[in-house]
């Protein structure tokens, strides 16, 4: 009898093949996978964008396919768009804002009516501040132009909405961007200002005002900020620019360039520095000597990076954190030339500050199975950022649950090394399964380099399920760490996990953990067993966690 069924069959199909029955689509890398939903794809979007594409799919196929799929939904739903929008920036849950910008103003300026008002309606709860406001602007233009009485009132909105005193801070440290200013907004929305104070503000920003002249309204202590920024454009020494800072607490974006190389004007800008002004600048405050291990400038930045609170108040992502720990401890810049000498006592307060700018996660008491893949397409970037790869991401996510769990075993996939447990080749990689010597107590530095040194396989997300059985392991759920572009495995993920299940007589659980914004998932969604979720949402240990208990 000739073994048909080796190569073919519903209980072991290999990966480039799909399975039978199975509606499985075709990947990028050559495997055979699912292709998630119009609103998983919005997700993705909204977290992890399409900047710099994946490692098999380029940016601006990326973006194309991207916004089809949010245009896709918008039609169909523009309301929950909008809803969607606002619940993910408003919280903080993406490293970066422009994705929920863009999705937007698609709504503002491509949905029916009903959606366009509740996109209007919701503008300033998305776009915060003055620079989010230009690329808003920008992206509509994109869309049909600018015109629009529904259009020109919230922009109106988001200048007469605010108090005077916030107004004013918006006006100095975001001059203009993308090639507008507020100038070019106010005069678009023709705004009409609610108050003596707003009005005087308006007129500041559309005319100036005269060399030395100081605010004449009734409400003019609002308006000393204006006025110290003003004063600072004309101000020659770096002492009286160090005192006009600590007496108006001015923010950095206000400071001329010509004195950020003068340490006093550094000193006095610490102490009102938000936590991510704070991040972004902590090299140059390395680099001129601020901070040390032993000065009061250090002690502060522990403080603020110590406060789960005001971290979350600024909306700092885990990674920009982490972003800002790997490049804070390289001593030298991903661009420029600055260089510094990493100060231990930062580089824990970033580590630390890491796993507090996630929400406090919960525990499940289950016995997880953590796993990453450390492949070659996981070396490229996150879709938000140049210069954090997948499988960095990778390692730091799984810290997030290894954190708090009780009982767990950390592996990855590998073509080799100490403790490897190998399943064969496939199309030449070797595939195999290594358990990693990853603890909590470990410093997150120290797991990516870790990381690093594993040798990388072919992608086979089936790998944990098959390690599992093969050495007997008890596991409640599988949370596996990919871009899911599996390939190289002679058994499809969702047929290795029902094997496990019949071996070991657990009704396991499996979690994708997507790290691309791709469209796929090896997650089978008609199994209530198995979920997808999206890599690096804030809210995402604490779905997984949810998910596992039911």
């Amino acid at each position: 009898m000739f073994n048909f069924h080796k190569y073919f069959g519903k209980k072991k199909t290999v990966q480039t093949c799909p399975m039978p029955c199975a509606n499985q689509v075709q990947m990028r890398s050559g495997g055979f996978g699912w292709e998630v939903d119009d609103w998983v794809k919005l997700d993705r979007f909204l977290v992890l964008g399409s900047e710099g594409g994946t490692f098999y799919v380029g940016e601006q196929e990326l973006t194309i396919q991207s916004a089809q799929a949010v245009l896709r939904c918008i039609q169909a739903d523009g309301a929950r768009v909008v809803q969607r929008i606002v619940e993910i920036s408003q919280a903080g849950r993406a490293p970066k804002n422009d994705s929920a910008l863009f999705a937007l103003a698609m709504c503002a300026k491509l949905g029916d009516e009903t959606t366009r008002a509740a996109a209007y309606k919701a503008l300033p709860n998305v776009a915060r501040i003055g620079t989010h406001l230009f690329h808003f602007v920008e992206y509509c233009k994109a869309f049909g132009g600018l015109g629009g009485n529904g259009f020109k009132r919230a922009l109106g909105r988001w200048y007469t909405d605010k108090d005077a005193a916030r107004l004013a801070l918006q006006a100095v440290k975001y001059q203009q961007r993308d090639g507008w200013s507020h100038r070019d907004l106010l005069r678009l929305s023709h705004a009409k200002a609610p108050s003596a104070e707003h009005q005087a503000i308006f007129q500041w920003i559309v005319k100036g005002w005269p060399q030395d002249a100081e605010p004449a309204t009734d409400g003019a202590e609002k308006l000393r900020l204006i006025h110290a920024f003003e004063l600072a454009k004309r101000t020659e020494k770096p002492a009286e620019m160090a005192r006009l800072v600590a007496d108006h607490r001015l923010p950095h974006e206000a400071v001329p360039n010509r004195f950020k190389q003068h340490r006093e004007v550094w000193e006095a800008l610490l102490p009102s520095m938000p936590p991510g002004a704070l991040l972004r600048n902590l090299n140059k405050l390395t680099a001129l000597g601020l901070l040390n291990n032993m000065s009061a400038a250090t002690g502060r930045v522990r403080e603020v990076l110590g406060d789960a609170r005001a971290l979350e108040r600024a909306r700092v992502h885990p990674m920009t954190v982490l972003l800002a720990l790997k490049t804070y401890k390289a001593g030298r810049g991903f661009r420029g030339k600055l260089t510094w000498k990493p100060v231990g006592r930062i580089v824990d307060s970033l580590d630390e500050a890491f796993y507090l700018s996630f929400r406090t996660v919960k525990p499940t008491g289950q016995r997880l199975c953590l796993a990453l893949d450390v492949s070659g397409s996981m070396s490229s970037p996150v879709s938000s950022t140049k210069f954090l790869s997948c499988k960095e991401a990778a390692g730091a996510l799984a810290l997030i649950t290894a954190n708090v769990e009780p009982s767990y075993e950390m592996v990855a996939f590998t073509s080799g090394g100490r403790g490897c447990v190998t399943f064969g080749t496939a199309y030449g990689w070797a595939a195999g399964v290594s358990t990693v010597s990853i603890t909590p107590r470990m410093r997150l530095d120290s797991v990516i380099r870790k990381l690093e040194k594993l040798p990388m396989g072919g992608t086979d997300c089936a790998l944990p399920m098959r390690w599992a059985a093969k050495t007997r392991t008890p596991v409640d759920c599988f949370v596996i760490y990919t871009d899911n572009e599996s390939w190289a495995g002679d058994v499809h993920v969702d047929q290795a996990l029902n094997d496990y299940r019949q071996r070991m007589g657990i009704n396991a659980k499996l979690v994708s953990v997507a790290l691309s914004g791709d469209r796929f998932s090896v997650a089978n969604p008609d199994d209530a067993g198995q979920l997808d979720v999206v890599g690096f949402d804030t809210a995402t240990p604490n779905v997984i966690s949810d998910f596992i208990t039911g």
